[in-house]
């Protein structure tokens, strides 16, 4: 078995979404391995766009399998409205859609509580999406989590009572004025489980050890991204799994020399949604023009994207810790028209001119340092060749690829899967 890792190399948003899209014919398995409704990974194809948060991006093509790992956590409702979705497209997801029984589920309480924890916080607050997802991975690591396969055991609405019973009096130690209606939750939530379990679910280590026996490959797909991974993103603002290389394999239950190529995700400038240090954050019109364009808005909050000039020092970080073998660079059409770019190539951290991401990046800390390029004005959005690329984005990739050491490539120049340049 062959396994192909495709990860976010940013905050996330990089376009993962559209590049599992075009690449999953070359693959038998399209696996997500953690992660869950926080994500928002849009595919735009026939002049159609999808946003998926928990479903694999491959299942848009008849022939690929999509696994849903078991280092996901899964809320029925969003996973319901997602299928729904796919039911009014035609998508016959039954044959292709598959489960870990070991994927943990997201209960209405673990809503509930990341609600009063992040209104607790104030101004401090980090910047959760609300989804549930920190809370539930707490139940995980702390060993009181319902999973996808106790749907399958007959006391599972009695453990489902007691952690429901144990969260509301967690709810209670928060000082703020939570409203809701917990009855109404769970009758959504109970219908919900009921079209879960219509599903297939499956033994996921063992599905893939058998795909290896069978020579099947796959391609692993990242979540969020990896600036914000819970050891290596900028704690505490980060989500709450590993969103790196290593998770892939917890995520799914391969051992790392099943992985071959790793493909980093980044766009051609940064991006990043609520609360967290940003050092080439832009605060004039060029980081309103880069969000207006590239239409900067989150897929799963809906949020306005921070905008900011292109990280390098963040980005060599994430492929250092990643092992990325191959680069691609989303969005390049949205710098189009800017007379000049800049690249943040190195850190003024304390008074010391650094090449690598220190252990605070807060702005009192961290001065970026830029190279500037000279900008295209060409509309990218029909090419189809490399060589039709204006020369000037192409010193601009050049650069990065002496830099990182890594090839770019593929180009995106539009959101369609048909706008994408191979290198």
């Amino acid at each position: 078995m062959a396994v192909d890792l495709l990860l976010g190399l940013q905050w996330g948003d990089e376009g993962k979404g559209k590049i599992v899209d075009v690449l999953t014919s070359n693959y038998n398995i399209i696996a997500r391995f953690q992660g869950g409704p926080n994500a928002g990974h849009t595919l735009v194809f026939n002049g159609l766009k999808h946003v998926l948060h928990t479903i694999p991006s491959g299942i848009f093509h008849e022939n690929a399998k999509n696994l849903v790992g078991n280092g996901v956590v899964i809320d029925p409702v969003i996973f319901k409205k997602e299928l729904d979705k796919l039911d009014s497209q035609g998508v016959d997801y039954k044959k292709s859609l598959i489960i870990s029984r070991k994927a943990h589920l997201i209960l209405p309480t673990h809503r509930l509580l990341d609600a009063a924890s992040e209104a607790s916080k104030g101004k401090a607050k980090i910047g959760s999406t609300l989804k549930g997802i920190g809370p539930t991975y707490m139940d995980k690591t702390g060993r009181n989590g319902i999973r996808i396969g106790d749907l399958e055991m007959e006391n599972w609405k009695q453990k489902y009572r007691n952690l429901a019973n144990k969260h509301q009096s967690m709810i209670s130690f928060y000082d703020v004025d939570l409203q809701y209606d917990l009855e109404e939750l769970e009758s959504e939530f109970f219908e919900a489980v009921k079209i879960l379990k219509s599903l297939e679910f499956i033994d996921s280590e063992e599905y893939l050890h058998q795909a290896e026996k069978a020579n099947k490959s796959v391609l692993a797909e990242g979540a969020q991204g990896s600036l914000l991974d819970i050891d290596f993103g900028t704690y505490p603002f980060v989500t709450s799994s590993n969103t790196t290389a290593a998770g892939a394999c917890t995520g799914l239950g391969i051992s790392p020399g099943s992985v071959q190529e790793v493909f980093g995700i980044f766009k051609a400038y940064t991006t990043r949604v609520g609360s967290g240090p940003f050092p080439t954050e832009l605060f004039d019109e060029n980081g309103k023009t880069m969000a207006r364009i590239g239409c900067e808005f989150g897929a799963t909050t809906g949020r306005p994207r921070r905008c900011g000039w292109l990280d390098l020092v963040a980005l060599r970080y994430a492929c250092q810790v990643n092992g990325v073998t191959q680069l691609m660079m989303m969005k390049a059409d949205v710098l189009s028209g800017f007379k000049t770019l800049k690249i943040c190539t190195s850190y003024n951290y304390k008074g010391e001119v650094i090449e690598h991401l220190p252990y605070n990046i807060d702005s009192e800390n961290v001065e970026p340092i830029y190279t500037e390029f000279e900008g295209w004005s060409e509309d990218l959005t029909a090419m189809e060749k490399d060589s039709s690329l204006p020369v000037s984005l192409i010193n601009y990739i050049e650069f990065l690829e002496n830099e990182l050491k890594i090839p770019i490539k593929i180009v995106s120049v539009g959101p369609d899967r048909k706008q994408t340049i191979f290198r």
